[in-house]
């Protein structure tokens, strides 16, 4: 395997995301992709609530410059399916949230439970195990109190269990608090922060104007791995 392509941290808010980070119960280090605030307009001011980092394991550069190398910030923001390739993809992801404004854990997760359902339905994939998941997420959320700083770590495997860790700061937790053996929900919890109606149209841009760059790199170091 090539050695990751060199990135930097990005601040958003007051809060650093580091360029690198180990997921929780992992030994392998991920790049940071992307990161921007999520906020919702109220009484004609947009008040920003989290700020969120996308990480993506190293591999994931070369596997997306296969299809989406040369393509510019631009086509990457306006393109529908280059989200989905990275929801989707054959590599792992991690996205932080970090808080910026206070949060209980039952008001971020009904939010979030609310966006994977309402993505399911339109995909017709709301089954049995869907609701299953979604009731163990409400779950492991249900007593959590979320301060301005602390996070909230998704560790989404290809195979499909999503991984849940919190921190009252940014520091990257050395274990989860819980695992949710669930395809479906490790994609769509991503999805709704970087999918056709995500949460976070800051981050979604970050992505596209640093993996645009960062795709280039990748295919060169395929070309001479060739």
């Amino acid at each position: 395997m090539s050695a990751p392509p060199s990135v930097t941290e990005i601040e958003v808010e007051g809060n650093v995301f580091p360029a690198t980070v180990t997921p929780p119960g992992s030994a392998k280090a991920f790049i940071l992709g992307g990161a921007g605030e999520r906020g919702l307009n109220l009484d004609g001011k947009f008040v920003k609530f989290t700020a969120i980092g996308v990480y993506l394991e190293a591999d994931a550069v070369s596997s997306l410059a296969v299809k989406w190398n040369g393509k510019s910030p631009d086509e990457l923001t306006d393109s529908v399916e280059f989200y989905r390739d990275l929801v989707t993809g054959p590599f792992e992801k991690l996205t932080q949230i970090r808080m910026i404004l206070p949060l209980s854990g039952k008001q971020y997760s009904e939010k979030v439970t609310e966006n994977c359902i309402a993505h399911w339905k339109e995909l017709g994939i709301y089954g049995d195990a869907e609701i299953d998941a979604i009731d163990k997420f409400l779950q492991v959320f249900s007593d959590q109190m979320f301060p301005p700083a602390a996070s909230i770590l998704f560790s989404h495997s290809h195979s499909g269990s999503l991984t849940i860790s919190f921190s009252k700061d940014g520091a990257i937790p050395k274990t989860p608090n819980a695992v949710i053996e669930n395809k479906n929900l490790s994609e769509a919890v991503l999805e709704s922060i970087i999918g056709v109606n995500g949460v976070s149209p800051a981050a979604k841009r970050s992505l596209a104007l640093r993996l645009s760059e960062l795709l280039k790199k990748g295919k060169d170091i395929g070309e001479e791995n060739v």
